[in-house]
């Protein structure tokens, strides 16, 4: 399993209300940070420069986030990144996780043909990632914050050993909060709209 996968099991929890947009960008940058981790890349300032591993990553997500890494100059910016593979990130890990059968469909309501929706099964991934949420791994708690998936039990703000993963930590959060805008910003345009669409 990767950190990806762990943070979206994390999301997926019924207890939890995450954005799918919000979430792609997470998943885009946990993505980067196991690459940091594995040497498969490196973080030069805010660029993404492909690293001297030669291994290929078993886990087939992130083979794809590798072979869509821009192998020379100019390298790609980390912000860049993010929007660029983050999107519609969010679809494709819950179909490869469906795939797997680390999720499962569950109607809600006691009727059988309620509102549909995907929830973690009770499998060895759930509970890796539910170990490590809980264990409070910077890297996974820092993700899961910058969603708004808070642990109640901590209000402190996780430290980072290594300056890269401070670095697509820092863009992660600041991507976030730049689609937050975006919806905020389309909502009031839209509420204009509305009212001028209504008239006085």
């Amino acid at each position: 399993m990767t950190t990806a996968k762990d943070l979206f099991i994390i999301a997926m929890d019924p207890d939890h209300s995450v954005g799918q947009g919000d979430l792609s960008l997470a998943l885009a940058g946990a993505e980067l940070i196991d690459l940091v981790g594995a040497e498969a890349v490196v973080v030069d300032g805010d660029h993404i420069v492909p690293g001297g591993s030669a291994a290929t990553p078993e886990d087939r997500l992130m083979r794809a986030a590798v072979e869509g890494l821009i192998p020379r100059e100019p390298y790609e910016r980390i912000e860049d990144w993010l929007w660029r593979r983050g999107r519609d990130l969010s679809a494709t890990y819950r179909a490869a996780l469906e795939e797997d059968g680390v999720l499962t469909r569950k109607r809600t309501g006691r009727l059988s043909f309620g509102a549909e929706r995907v929830e973690p099964a009770d499998t060895p991934a759930r509970t890796r990632a539910a170990k490590r949420w809980a264990e409070k791994e910077p890297v996974l708690a820092a993700l899961t914050s910058v969603l708004g998936v808070e642990d109640a039990r901590s209000d402190d703000e996780p430290g980072f050993d290594d300056e890269a993963v401070t670095t697509v930590m820092a863009a992660v959060h600041d991507a976030v909060m730049e689609l937050e805008a975006v919806r905020q910003r389309r909502n009031i345009e839209n509420a204009a709209f509305a009212n001028v669409w209504r008239g006085p």
